[in-house]
């Protein structure tokens, strides 16, 4: 108890007086998740605008697909592209293996399906008469499928907002394909993972607690877009 209750205020500590090494972490954490979601976001949605409003042999099996890939582990996600860009792999010669873009394409794998699923399921969720008046008023496809998306743009914030939450907390991919170098490709969960191999736990506490804070501020923002989604279709 009376670790925890030290290591807490010493945390505090840290957080109060802005420690160099912990900002260098959170700015790392969100950089590449940051750039993880925009990258995912640019993909996911036309590929979540698409399937939810296509008709097209094995749309069935494609949705089963995304669904399946919802569960997939990050640690298979960094394996897998490890295999891809390691020193002797295909892609080994551009030296992507323990960078921060490794991560991000570690991290874009793993959210991708994320913001397609979500955004399929904001769009399913839309009134058919939106599409069918769209299109009785003379619009194409790309005008149809942009009244959608402004239809059901909170659901797709929503979704990217998931995606964000989804990256900032994992640990696998940045691990396996960053490597946890100081400075470098540090994120907030490798760090507290490596402190605690160190048995030296006031850095650990003082990222989980800005971990949790971010935690705390993405899941309000991904609840008031669900519940301004749930307003719009009432």
């Amino acid at each position: 108890m009376d670790l925890l209750k030290d290591s807490l205020l010493s945390a505090i500590f840290l957080l109060i007086h802005l420690d160099a090494e912990m900002l260098d972490i959170v700015w790392v954490s969100l950089r590449v998740s940051g750039l993880s979601t925009l990258i995912a976001a640019l993909v996911g949605i036309p590929a979540g605008l698409f399937i939810a409003q296509a008709v097209f042999p094995g749309k069935r099996l494609v949705l089963t697909c995304l669904n399946t890939l919802l569960a997939l582990p990050t640690v298979v996600i960094g394996l897998v592209v490890y295999a891809f860009i390691s020193r002797r792999a295909v892609f080994g010669s551009l030296g992507l293996l323990y960078t921060q873009e490794a991560m991000i394409i570690g991290q874009v794998i793993l959210i991708v399906p994320l913001v397609t699923t979500l955004v399929i399921a904001a769009i399913s969720r839309l009134d058919e008469r939106y599409r069918l008046s769209a299109m009785t008023l003379g619009a194409d496809r790309i005008q149809t499928a942009l009244v959608i998306f402004k239809e059901a743009r909170f659901g797709i914030v929503a979704a990217v907002v998931a995606a964000f939450g989804r990256v900032i907390a994992e640990v696998g991919i940045g691990m396996m394909l960053g490597g946890n170098a100081k400075g470098f490709t540090r994120t907030m969960t490798t760090a507290m993972a490596l402190e605690y191999d160190k048995g030296e736990y006031v850095l650990a506490v003082a990222l989980g607690i800005v971990l949790m804070f971010i935690a705390f501020g993405v899941n309000l923002l991904f609840h008031f877009f669900q519940g301004r989604t749930r307003s719009d279709a009432l």
